[in-house]
């Protein structure tokens, strides 16, 4: 009888969710004020990451941007990290260096975990904070010539997602989870990127999107929105028509391609 209650709760908790994210379309999310927050962004010298620390110090927050260690003894604790720092190499797998490919997952994902490791602790003891991972609409579909890149962002979406559900599961609400995931940004890390069906977005977009996803504590940030549209309706469909999509979507960027001289 228990399961079959548990079952009957769980449509009624589904039912309710997809009502609340419904009225949430129309009505306004409630924003939180981060004055005063101590903030630590990775990657902050260029491209997103220095768009990021403008909105951030637009919102009178404290913002740090170098050494973690150094910097605790100096301002304190840090309550909000920005893990933005990224690497991409543009080729074909079998001409992406072995080095290369190793740099991608130290910077990409293996950073999220040692910064967040030695942030967490204060965190906790307070329940307080933000966690932002910088991904990208390659941790949820993939793309030739950044198998290293794509497989990374996977891995940071799923860090966002398992930290999320650990922070929940260990009662610490008040640590709020972020995941930023963009198309193509002209940052200059891919050259000459274009595509028929998304918009090639400006460093300053993205940020406004971060940090409006931040202020609402919004879970999953996709930029521009309707990605989260799409990504739901290729789940349907075939593998043929993925196939379709791909190639009307005619992705483009500079990549090193020279599969073949490797084969000999």
């Amino acid at each position: 009888m228990n399961i079959v209650l548990d079952l009957l709760l769980l449509i009624i908790i589904i039912i309710y969710s997809y009502l609340e994210s419904l009225v949430k379309v129309f009505v306004p999310r409630r924003r939180k004020s981060v004055a005063g927050e101590i903030v630590l962004i990775t990657g902050a010298g260029h491209g997103i990451g220095r768009k990021i620390a403008y909105e951030f110090a637009k919102q009178k927050s404290r913002l740090v941007l170098w050494d973690i260690n150094k910097v605790k003894k100096e301002v304190g604790d840090i309550t909000i990290v920005v893990n933005n720092a990224g690497a991409i190499y543009p080729a074909d797998l079998l001409s992406t260096k072995d080095e290369e490919i190793t740099k991608t997952f130290e910077v990409n994902i293996l950073g999220h975990f040692w910064i967040t490791k030695a942030l967490l602790p204060s965190m906790m003891r307070r329940n307080h904070g933000h966690i932002v991972t910088v991904a990208s609409i390659c941790g949820h579909g993939v793309i030739p010539y950044i198998i290293p890149y794509c497989s990374s962002k996977f891995a940071a979406v799923g860090f966002h997602r398992a930290l999320t559900s650990e922070l929940e599961a260990l009662g610490k609400t008040g640590i709020k989870t972020s995941c930023l995931c963009p198309v193509f940004v002209n940052t200059g890390f891919t050259k000459n990127p274009s595509t028929r069906l998304w918009p090639v977005l400006e460093t300053d977009e993205v940020a406004r999107s971060l940090m409006d996803g931040v202020l609402t504590n919004k879970k999953m940030i996709f930029v521009p929105s309707y990605l989260n549209i799409s990504l739901t309706l290729e789940r349907f469909l075939p593998e043929r028509a993925l196939a379709a999509i791909n190639r009307v979507q005619d992705i483009q960027f500079e990549a090193v391609v020279d599969y073949k001289t490797k084969m000999n």
